[in-house]
């Protein structure tokens, strides 16, 4: 394309200025439908979507199908909520300096503190999206001025973190055994929430069912990890979500919440 020309003028004669200010309209609305997508909490509504594109539901719908004929694929449906799974057929986004310096030391510190599968994981991502990015910030990202580094590794886990992650992900029962803070055991059976990295420790975040209430597990003190066939689908976000309500009301109100085991 030369320098200046617009893509008005790539449009076919017959095209009217009518006819163009609404395929622009339109093209736009799909963009910041895509972003809305990636921003909100999945499963997003078709009515927080249409709030935060500024048009009706039934067009959220209408452009929904549009965006999985272009290639996106959209999980879920009316009534339910979508999740953006994958909109690897659309244009890349690009960076600004500070999203590539965060990207750069969120990998770092995964790698830091997180269980050898995922710290693999996350090398493999960095040097992915090194390989994507345009020169300049490639070379940014291989010279990030931010990074991470922990010289006090995370207590080791002797569980398989994966097969965790994977339970809550599936939203399976999972049983073990755990040595609390004074060294007394029990067998645990859970429903796993969320995996979360706390001051020095990976801790499970759960709902138990031998305390019949919300509790947090240190993945060190946990051994013979069973994964069960019980399944909680579909409640692990609106639990997690209860869940860390409670914490953040706990913790304002003191510094030891009850919720860990």
């Amino acid at each position: 394309m030369v320098v200046g020309q617009s893509y008005r003028s790539l449009l076919p004669v017959s095209v009217s200025r009518v006819q163009y200010l609404e395929i622009m309209s339109r093209t736009d609305r799909l963009f910041q439908l895509m972003q809305a997508l990636r921003d909100l909490s999945p499963p997003a509504t078709a009515q927080a979507l249409a709030q935060e594109t500024g048009v009706s539901e039934r067009t959220i719908y209408r452009d929904i199908d549009t965006l999985r004929g272009l290639g996106a694929v959209i999980d879920g449906e009316a009534g339910f909520g979508f999740t953006l799974i994958e909109d690897a057929t659309l244009p890349p986004l690009g960076f600004v300096p500070e999203e590539i310096e965060a990207l750069v030391v969120g990998l770092k510190e995964v790698m830091e503190v997180a269980d050898p599968s995922l710290a693999n994981a996350a090398q493999s991502a960095l040097t992915k999206l090194k390989s994507r990015l345009p020169e300049a910030q490639a070379h940014r990202l291989k010279h990030a001025v931010l990074t991470a580094k922990r010289f006090h590794k995370p207590p080791q886990i002797s569980i398989d973190a994966g097969a965790l992650r994977q339970a809550a992900w599936e939203e399976r029962t999972v049983a073990f055994d755990y040595g609390d803070a004074k060294g007394q055991r029990t067998t645990r059976k859970v429903d796993p929430l969320a995996i979360v990295f706390m001051q020095s420790a990976h801790c499970l975040m759960a709902y138990c069912h031998l305390r019949k209430d919300f509790r947090a597990f240190r993945l060190d003190r946990m051994v013979n990890l069973d994964i069960t066939d019980r399944s909680f689908r579909p409640r692990r976000i609106p639990m997690l979500r209860e869940f860390k309500a409670r914490l953040e009301a706990e913790q304002a109100q003191s510094a030891n919440p009850r919720a860990f085991d």
